[in-house]
């Protein structure tokens, strides 16, 4: 996907699960090279591999692009491109972590034992099989704006919650089909991989993940239903990557559909049906407060406040 007048910046998901030898020392000068570029976001550096979601201009995102791919463990590099009308990053942040994506349990090895993968015009012919169990592996606010028809959403809170549920439903899995999805691909990368080293063998995954299906199957043939989630001030994508009509609650940070800004619990900026229950009075008046101070923030400077 190309850079537009109207979305001047590329935005670049990107993984690899490798055997990342040294990759504490790859930290500073990667961080360099981005910023040297005008490139924001973050990325993970982690023993097994890398993770991360990156913005800048084309030419840039190429160049970092070129870069890691000359790195012989990351040739071969997980990339989704897609566009964005304003900077969707405040900064550039280059993490070391022990798990590109933090799962928690030892001994998993996505980079060769992964599940097989299926492409986004082959998807829709799997789990629409009835013998395919459909698993979304991402946490329970990001399927809240999305997921696909007839997918079972586990409600975690966090990816490693992931382990335990699938061991309390393991018996409902066996000698099925199980199909597992996520964003960009990474995260049911690692999921396949543990559910198949409990011995599972019809285990597949989406390649490009979420983001490569809504680019690649058009939208009268999707089996797609509402929007994707992404971590970066789009809040969501839609069918062909257009940004979504998502919005965050600036209060507690779970995205929100339309039909959540319609609910009489929302209020802009200090509170959504997600979390109206558990705030006090006391809690909203600061963020309303805090509201204004971002208001008149961007009033002045007609740029976006980093707490908005």
């Amino acid at each position: 996907m190309t850079t537009t007048t109207q979305n001047p910046f590329r935005v670049a998901a990107l993984y690899k699960f490798a055997r990342l030898d040294g990759y504490e020392a790859l930290r500073a000068p990667l961080a360099a090279f981005c910023c040297g570029r005008g490139i924001k976001g973050t990325l993970l550096l982690a023993h097994e591999g890398i993770n991360g979601t990156v913005a800048g201009s084309e030419e840039a995102i190429a160049a970092l692009v070129d870069h890691l791919q000359a790195i012989q463990a990351l040739a071969g590099l997980e990339v989704k491109y897609s566009s964005a009308a304003e900077m969707p990053f405040h900064r550039m942040k280059v993490r070391l972590k022990r798990e590109i994506v933090t799962m928690g349990v030892e001994d998993i090895h996505p980079a060769t034992s992964a599940g097989t993968y299926v492409a986004p015009a082959d998807w829709n012919a799997l789990i629409s099989d009835t013998d395919t169990v459909v698993i979304d592996t991402r946490n329970a606010y990001e399927v809240s704006v999305g997921t696909f028809k007839g997918a079972v959403d586990p409600r975690t809170g966090s990816f490693r919650e992931f382990p335990a549920w699938v061991e309390e439903h393991r018996k409902e899995l066996e000698g099925r089909k199980v199909a597992m999805f996520c964003t960009g691909g990474i995260r049911c990368e690692k999921a396949t991989a543990y559910v198949k080293s409990l011995g599972l063998k019809n285990v597949f995954h989406l390649k490009g993940g979420i983001l490569k299906y809504l680019e690649d199957v058009p939208a009268e043939e999707s089996l797609w239903q509402g929007e994707c989630f992404v971590f970066d001030e789009r809040v969501s994508v839609s069918h062909g990557l257009a940004e979504g009509e998502a919005e965050l609650c600036r209060a507690c940070r779970h995205p929100l559909t339309v039909e959540d800004r319609l609910s009489p619990k929302y209020v802009t900026g200090v509170s959504c049906p997600h979390c109206f229950e558990a705030r006090s009075d006391a809690d909203r008046e600061r963020y309303a407060e805090r509201h204004r101070q971002v208001e008149l923030a961007q009033a002045r400077g007609g740029k976006r406040h980093i707490g908005s």
